[in-house]
């Protein structure tokens, strides 16, 4: 079996990774992205504001990573959220509907 082939992958235009991690990891035609959170790249820390606030940076910050990847969100297969008050399930879907599948339904 031949040696996987790992490629680092890092972007100044998303949070750098606060633990010792990278940012994404490409295996093969495959991208891993790290865990992200709603920070602002610039500051290192969460955006002011509610929950969506917090939900739209992280999703930008995605994208940024994506970008740097080479790929967009029209290539994400899956993703995982991780909420720490179900009471939030909604505001932060509604952001995730309006983002990641908006842009998805105008790429085909």
């Amino acid at each position: 079996m031949a040696a996987l082939i790992r490629r680092i992958i890092s972007t100044a235009r998303a949070p750098a990774a606060i633990g010792p991690y990278s940012q994404a990891v490409m295996v093969d035609r495959t991208v891993y992205i790290s865990g992200q959170l709603g920070m602002d790249p610039a500051s290192g820390q969460l955006v002011e504001g509610c929950v969506q606030a917090q939900t739209r940076q992280a999703l930008v910050n995605m994208g940024e990573i994506l970008k740097a990847a080479g790929c967009g969100y029209k290539n994400v297969v899956k993703t995982t959220v991780l909420l720490a008050d179900m009471n939030d399930f909604t505001d932060v879907n509604d952001v995730y509907k309006q983002s990641v599948y908006r842009l998805e339904s105008q790429t085909f």
